[in-house]
């Protein structure tokens, strides 16, 4: 069975996360995107939608969780290579992101990680293919 992913992230500010986004490489896509929300693509099957707090509130009865103070989820972004790991993460940092945990180099596996400026936690992953078996 194949499906798509949409991962529904609360934001302050709209405009300002597609900015960072997009300055991470992601592409946006305007069918999807609002006022008060983003449409991140991040494969063909995966998308990250960025919806204001206002709109975000609409889909739960539940309050939202400040992603600054406490975690509601790690969104773990596997890539093919450990060079797209730094650049992925650095391009974050040099954003405005902070850094989330240490380095976690294991050797078959491979990470980094960061807050994006709403203060979700975001790991970046490289594992070895040849240790797969």
């Amino acid at each position: 069975m194949s499906s798509k992913i949409f991962l529904n992230l609360p934001v302050k500010n709209t405009d300002a996360s597609i900015a960072f986004f997009t300055r991470l490489g992601f592409t946006v896509n305007e069918q999807f995107t609002s006022p008060d929300s983003g449409c991140l693509v991040v494969s063909d099957d995966i998308y990250v939608m960025l919806l204001s707090e206002p709109h975000f509130k609409q889909f739960t009865k539940k309050p939202i969780v400040d992603a600054a103070v406490g975690t509601e989820v790690i969104i773990a972004l596997g890539v093919d290579t450990k060079q797209q790991v730094d650049e992925l993460v650095d391009a974050a940092l040099s954003a405005g992101a902070a850094p989330a945990n240490d380095t976690n180099d294991q050797g078959l596996m491979y990470g980094r990680s960061f807050q994006d400026p709403d203060g979700h936690q975001w790991e970046v992953i490289w594992l070895d293919p040849a240790a797969i078996p």
